[in-house]
């Protein structure tokens, strides 16, 4: 392997941002880096069992293990240079590290208590609503990031999977002439982009979602004030309380909607990248196979 896989997945970036840290965040740091350190050492085991040399009882084990052995060691081997299914396991950890250092940093506002302030500026509660929004896109985001890569792993043998999109496509471009291959292709990109297009709607529901927030907060705001009281100095007070909880409301909501979009456009775009590359893959091998 040419180059480290967890430098390339970004790991190695991020924990190295972390523990400069402000120490206030240390059990978080402490935290992110065991868990960093686990999986290189979980990678470094799984790099030496397929690089080992299978003794007598190593083979005994496999034997035992069957299946099992076989998927643990094809998960490790598929990191290898030139394996077109490197980039699933690739894409899950760069989803896991997006969402881990999200969450690390939602720990932190936590922490300083900045959520319990916007959660008690909100009176709408439009904020949940907008975190609930957030949750579901992300979670359909990381069924796609599976999906993707469970075709991913497919191209590798895709004579394995006759229903797979990769075997459909095989089919589909055999014995067809350069424009037929070229109409092809042009269809699976456009079913692969309109299969992740719904995260990136959602995304951009929580902007709009933040804006309507802005106008209500306005609105409640402007509600409170009356021109003909602005002379009552007892009025003034329940004035100001109105528009000062109409203010909160407003950019709260308009806070928290543009945080959660960029965090969930982060997704769309990791899986917008492993979209990208298995349409490429699945491309190259047709063309391969059809001139072979």
């Amino acid at each position: 392997m040419s180059q480290n896989f967890f430098y390339k997945s970004g790991y190695y970036q991020i924990c190295d941002s972390l523990i400069r840290v402000n120490c206030r965040f240390l059990p978080l740091v402490d935290f992110f880096n065991r868990v960093y350190f686990l999986i290189i050492g979980v990678f470094l085991v799984g790099r030496t069992f397929v690089n080992s040399p299978v003794t007598s009882t190593a083979s005994v084990a496999g034997q035992a293990l069957g299946a099992t052995d076989d998927g643990l060691k094809g998960w490790f081997s598929a990191y290898q240079e030139g394996d077109p299914a490197a980039h699933r396991y690739l894409l899950v950890m760069r989803f896991a590290v997006v969402n881990l250092v999200g969450l690390a940093l939602l720990g932190a506002a936590w922490m300083q208590g900045w959520l319990a302030f916007v959660l008690q500026g909100d009176a709408t509660r439009l904020v949940l609503l907008i975190g609930a929004v957030f949750v579901a896109g992300l979670f359909l985001c990381g069924l796609k990031v599976q999906q993707v890569s469970a075709e991913l792993d497919r191209i590798r043998a895709p004579n394995d999977f006759p229903n797979a999109r990769v075997s459909r496509y095989l089919a589909a471009v055999t014995g067809r002439d350069g424009q037929s291959r070229t109409l092809a292709a042009s269809a699976l990109k456009l079913k692969l982009a309109g299969r992740i297009a719904v995260v990136r709607h959602i995304a951009g529901s929580l902007v709009f979602l933040g804006l309507i927030g802005t106008v209500i907060g306005f609105m409640i705001a402007l509600s409170g004030v009356n021109p003909e009281d602005a002379a009552d100095i007892s009025a003034i007070g329940p004035m100001v309380s109105t528009l000062i909880s109409g203010m909160s409301v407003a950019l709260s909501t308009t806070l928290v909607g543009a945080v959660l979009n960029i965090w969930l456009m982060v997704n769309y775009r990791l899986l917008e990248s492993g979209t990208l590359r298995l349409l490429t893959a699945i491309v190259e091998l047709g063309e391969r196979h059809v001139q072979s």
